[in-house]
């Protein structure tokens, strides 16, 4: 569950004015939705354990958009060339994986929320749904774990100390809640394993406590997340330097026709190469001016 903080500049949004509006909207939804989580898992302490079942379905709704818009961002920042991951090795592994495994693990926590709810509303019709529903509670957490550690990948040629803490900042606290949540789901499992449970009286204590721990350290990491994005807004120049020789750099180099972006075109080029001296060789000679001629007479 780990909002992208990438090395590079490679959100494409639009015109600057534009991008930045939606890097800071993209950035209050995150922080908006692990608010809504952790009131979610309070109000599983109320007496009305269902209302919090729907304030989590919102929460990790919003999540999952948040890091969809983020692969999309990145996509956008490559021209949908996904051919490119192969020169850039932290291009596949942290910013188009990272955000695709954090929308999957999302995706996983919202439809165990949703079977919990559908076998509290609905009752025997759907007892079937709560083994289901504890696993998925489980493979959520552990995506959000491996994009945690994924996120952690980023490397730098030269960095600014303080943007370096603030990424930091930003990776710890997600990286310790996404484990939070982890163990909290299994513990819960083998709490519930052997017994007739249904609906939200499947979600034991310490699912419950582990859950607002974690969303606390989320919060953490979107407020973090906040900040870092406010002050790369307000930065004049890169604080973060691109990486060379990365897929970005042979994007800019073909679109100023400097270099082929694939690796087919330098075979293509060299295959144009001597069709065009050829033609070269055969073009007819411009005539002698007539001055010339005279004077070679001379």
């Amino acid at each position: 569950m780990v909002k992208l903080a990438s090395a590079r500049e490679i959100r494409m949004y639009g015109p600057r004015l534009a991008r930045n509006r939606a890097e800071y909207v993209n950035a209050g939804l995150y922080l908006f939705a692990t608010i809504v989580l952790l009131g979610g898992f309070l109000a599983e302490l109320s007496r009305e354990p269902k209302s919090g079942l729907v304030i989590l379905l919102i929460a990790t709704g919003i999540i999952a958009l948040v890091n969809v818009h983020d692969l999309v961002a990145h996509l956008a920042g490559i021209d949908y060339r996904v051919s490119l991951v192969e020169y850039d090795g932290q291009l596949g592994l942290v910013e188009l994986a990272v955000p695709a495994v954090q929308a999957v693990g999302s995706l996983l926590v919202f439809l165990g929320v949703l079977f919990l709810f559908l076998q509290a509303e609905k009752g025997y019709g759907f007892y079937k749904l709560e083994i289901h529903a504890l696993n998925l509670l489980i493979a959520g957490p552990a995506f959000w774990l491996l994009g945690s550690i994924h996120n952690s990948c980023q490397i730098y040629e030269r960095a600014d100390g303080h943007v370096q803490i603030l990424q930091q900042s930003i990776h710890t606290p997600f990286l310790a809640g996404s484990l939070l949540f982890l163990v909290g789901a299994i513990m819960n499992s083998q709490e519930q394993a052997g017994t007739l449970h249904q609906g939200t009286k499947l979600l034991g204590r310490s699912w419950i406590w582990l859950g607002i721990f974690g969303s606390l350290m989320f919060i953490i990491g979107g407020l973090a997340n906040v900040v870092k994005v406010f002050k790369m807004q307000q930065m004049d120049g890169l604080r973060l330097e691109k990486l060379r020789g990365g897929a970005h750099e042979r994007l800019t180099r073909a679109r100023d026709s400097q270099m082929p972006l694939l690796s087919e075109d330098p075979e293509r080029h060299r295959r144009r190469k001597p069709a065009a001296e050829e033609a070269q060789s055969q073009a007819p000679m411009p005539p002698t001016p007539y001055k010339d001629v005279l004077v070679g007479q001379a």
